[in-house]
This record gives C-alpha cells, structure tokens and sequence, in this order.
C-alpha cells in the first residue's frame, strides 16, 4: 500500500507540475496576444492616419488640377485672340500699304498732269 501511495504522491506531484507548466504557456501566450492586439490598434491608427492624409492628398490635387485646367483654357483663350490680333493687324497694314500706294500713284498721276499743262 505504501508503494500504492507513492505512486499516488508521484502522480499527484506530475500532475500539479503539468498543469503549472500549461498555465505558465497560458500566461505567455495571453502576453503575446495582448502584444499582437496592442500592435494591431497601432496599425489600424496609422492606417487611419494615412487614410486621412491621402484623402487630403486626393482633394488638393483634384483642387490644382482643376485650376491647371483652367489655366490651361485661359492661355489657350488668349493665344487664339492674339493670333487673331496679329491676323487683323497684318491685314490692315496690307490694306493700309495697298492705299498708299494707291494714294501716291494718284497724286503722282496729278503732279505729272499739271507739270504738262
């Protein structure tokens, strides 16, 4: 019997060693989840952090683009009536030349006729 409760005592002892064991690797594993979990609420305020800045990132460039885009209308604008600008002009100095020359054949076409007379 004495051999029965030694066995009994060695069991026992085993027993209490496993289970202090299993709850040490309990203890060690809550630690690494609460690590991990820490990590992740981390992560998910820099996600949303940048989140945020991209978005604002986003809205600004939207907002320049469309100004760009107007610049771009603007300046195609204004070429296309300063083209227009150095058309008129380039007509009226031929006009103007056409008329002159017109002007001076005439007066000299008089100067000839009264020099005869």
């Amino acid at each position: 019997m004495t051999q029965q409760g030694a066995a009994l005592q060695n069991y026992n002892n085993e027993l209490v060693k496993c289970i202090e064991d299993l709850c040490i690797k309990r203890d060690e594993l809550n630690k690494q989840i609460r690590l991990e979990e820490e990590e992740k609420v981390k992560l998910q305020n820099e996600i949303r952090l940048l989140t945020e800045k991209l978005a604002r990132i986003n809205e600004n460039l939207a907002r320049k683009m469309a100004s760009r885009n107007e610049f771009d209308k603007t300046i195609a604008e204004t070429e296309a009536a300063y083209m227009k600008i150095l058309e008129s002009s380039q007509t009226l100095l031929n006009v103007l030349k056409k008329e002159a020359g017109n002007l001076t054949k005439a007066t000299d076409t008089k100067s000839s006729v009264t020099k005869e007379s």
